[in-house]
């Protein structure tokens, strides 16, 4: 069988067309000039509710009108816009038993700007005692849509600083309010006062889509998150430069918003999608998923065939060049119709190796997979040692560019039967999800 030669790709003829096209469109010098802008110090971090976050979203809307991209269901523009409400604490006062609470003792989380409850109020006393789980018992409480006080026990003070760095945001705020109070194990007679400061800003995602031409309501998903962490004190700074406080975020996520870009220019020049593809840059992820969230919102997961979420790719695997693992691979049968897609080329997608880690529930794929949708992330980070991770250090410079190249060549030419409709992966079994 004739075969072509790929850079690191090695793919039979049947994907030849396939192949001499796209070294045009998908290359190093694409790669490292949208990779340079995003993760440029201009951007500043890109952080959410910030210039440098607007400055990103406007290079990508200019970007997927240069592509000739349409705007998702007939909207003005790409911008999807959505809002956040935020809540910040002016006052807590918190007395049990006649004993008013110290400060440094209590938190309280609501989207309220005035509050005020007592034993005869709606509002439940719950606890968390010594040697019950944390974790899993804070999130309980906090995510409950009741109103409460939770008395934690003693032994967990040590916890209150990472609680209290916790901030309060959300696309559909809560009417509730929980307050988190450390010491006492009982509450016969209390009071709550507390007030709030209560804003609502706007954030975008940026969408694009390319019509499917026999099947235009099935839809493929390619996504990746333009957010970051913003700027930082100079103590912040990582050890290669102390004055340095942008957190650039190159390969989170520029990598992977940079390679939804490409794959959007490469599938518009193929221009032989059957399925329709949606091209998304998700915002808010860094802070809890909010775009994808809102995203998910707007339409009908059974219509989604596959969602490709791409997430940090700018580095090798733990298995070297030419290799990347797809989160909850074992959760569809997509990463077996990826990989028999690249049979016979040196690229080669393993199942997630840090499963402990539960990446697969924690980056923006979860939304979807959680409605039954075959969505996963693609990544080559390593979770257990990536020294650049959430640090400022993690600039351009880090990247391996020519490994990344190859990695979204790989996305493009594995997505193809998913693309034509050939291929469907099974459905997540929503069931058997956490």
């Amino acid at each position: 069988m004739k075969r072509i030669v790929l850079s690191g790709l090695v793919l039979c003829s049947g994907l030849m067309v396939q192949a001499q096209s796209i070294n045009k469109i998908i290359n190093i010098d694409k790669v490292t000039e949208i990779e340079t802008v995003l993760a440029a110090d201009d951007m500043q971090g890109r952080r959410a509710f910030t210039p440098g976050i607007d400055k990103a979203s406007g290079y990508i809307e200019s970007q997927f009108k240069k592509i000739g991209l349409q705007t998702y269901n007939g909207a003005k523009d790409y911008k999807q816009e959505f809002e956040m409400t935020e809540a910040k604490r002016k006052s807590l006062e918190v007395t049990i038993d006649g004993k008013a609470i110290d400060a440094g003792s209590m938190i309280s989380f609501s989207y309220q700007p005035q509050v005020s409850f007592t034993e005869n109020s709606p509002v439940a006393v719950v606890n968390i005692r010594a040697g019950d789980p944390f974790g899993p018992k804070f999130y309980e409480y906090y995510q409950s849509d009741k109103n409460l006080l939770v008395l934690v026990d003693d032994s967990f003070r040590k916890v209150i600083p990472n609680i209290q760095h916790m901030g309060q945001m959300a696309a559909t705020p809560g009417k509730n309010t929980v307050v988190f109070v450390f010491g006492p194990t009982e509450a016969t007679n209390f009071s709550i006062e507390a007030t709030n400061t209560i804003t609502a800003q706007k954030l975008n995602n940026v969408v694009g889509v390319l019509k499917g031409k026999s099947k235009p309501n099935e839809y493929v998903i390619f996504s990746g998150h333009y957010d970051h962490l913003g700027v930082g004190s100079p103590e912040e700074g990582e050890q290669h430069d102390a004055t340095d406080s942008i957190y650039n975020g190159a390969n989170d996520d520029a990598a992977g918003t940079t390679a939804v870009m490409l794959l959007a220019e490469y599938f518009k020049k193929m221009n032989n999608n059957e399925r329709s593809i949606i091209f998304t840059a998700f915002v808010a992820e860094e802070l809890g998923g909010y775009g994808a969230k809102y995203f998910s919102k707007q339409l009908d997961p059974a219509q989604v065939m596959a969602m490709f979420n791409l997430e940090m790719i700018g580095t090798e695997s733990k298995w070297g060049k030419n290799s990347a693992y797809i989160t909850g691979f074992e959760k569809s049968s997509m990463g077996e119709i990826l990989q028999k897609n690249l049979e016979g080329s040196q690229f080669k997608f393993y199942p997630d190796p840090y499963t402990e880690q539960q990446l697969f529930y924690r980056s923006d794929n979860a939304t979807l997979a959680r409605l039954g949708v075959p969505a996963h992330t693609i990544s080559t980070s390593k979770m257990d040692s990536e020294p650049n991770y959430h640090k400022a250090s993690d600039e351009i410079g880090t990247l391996d560019m020519n490994n990344m190249t190859e990695i979204i060549k790989a996305i493009a030419i594995s997505s193809s039967t998913i693309i034509s409709g050939k291929d469907t992966p099974t459905r997540v079994d929503t069931a058997k999800l956490k």
